[in-house]
């Protein structure tokens, strides 16, 4: 029965462990003193500001299925929200992509009309 008892302990202990780790590596955990956690990082905001578009590349991780990232969905203006179906149409610069709100998964992508 002894080596029962230590075998749960030491599963609880990894548990613990593992769930340490996931808060400590969390976005919020990694915020900047001082950053609104809802802004867009100090070089995108930058950008934004001067009129300027976003870095070469970022088009690249526009795939039909891909989670867009936050500062790419920030930086983009809304062209329509339809709360019935929980989905939301953005236009990033020349691209206009349709997501799932929530999870700002890509279930469609346009080119700008």
């Amino acid at each position: 029965m002894k080596q029962g008892h230590q075998s749960s302990v030491f599963n609880m202990r990894q548990i613990a462990g593992a769930f340490l780790c996931a808060i400590l590596v969390s976005p919020v955990a990694q915020a900047q003193p001082g950053q609104d956690p809802g802004s867009l990082p100090p070089g995108l905001q930058k950008k934004v500001e001067q009129g300027k578009r976003l870095p070469p590349g970022w088009e690249r991780k526009l795939e039909l299925g891909r989670v867009l990232d936050r500062d790419i969905y920030r930086y983009g203006d809304v062209l329509y929200r339809n709360r019935d179906d929980g989905h939301v149409t953005v236009r990033i610069e020349n691209k206009v992509v349709r997501l799932i709100e929530n999870s700002l998964e890509i279930i469609a992508i346009l080119d700008d009309i």
